[in-house]
C-alpha cells in the first residue's frame, strides 16, 4: 500500500518501466529498512535479521551516493520526500 503512494507520483506509462529507477530502488529500500528496524525491537538478538538490515543499508546508501553525484536536484528531492538524511561524503 505504501509503494502504490509513491508509484502514484510517477506517471501512469513509466510505472512498468521504471521499477529499474533509482529512486524506485532506494523507496523499496527504505521500506525494508523500516520493516527490519521495528522487527529488531521487538527481538534484539536476532543477529542474522541484523545482517540482512546492514547490507540493505549499504545498498542504498551505494545508490544514494550515485544518484547524489550523477543528479542533485532529485538527490534532494527522494531525501525530502523520504524523509532521510543526507549521505555523508568524503
Amino acid at each position: 500500500m505504501v509503494k502504490s503512494s509513491f508509484i502514484s507520483f510517477i506517471p501512469q506509462k513509466e510505472k512498468e518501466e521504471n521499477k529499474g529507477a533509482v529512486e524506485f530502488q532506494v523507496f523499496s529500500f527504505t521500506n525494508r529498512i523500516r520493516r527490519l528496524t521495528s522487527h529488531l525491537e521487538l527481538h534484539k538478538k536476532d543477529f542474522l535479521s541484523q545482517r540482512g538490515l546492514r547490507k540493505i543499508l549499504g545498498k542504498r546508501q551505494r545508490l544514494l551516493v550515485y544518484l547524489s553525484k550523477k543528479n542533485r536536484v532529485r538527490y534532494k528531492k527522494l531525501i525530502g520526500q523520504l524523509d532521510i538524511r543526507e549521505v555523508k561524503t568524503r
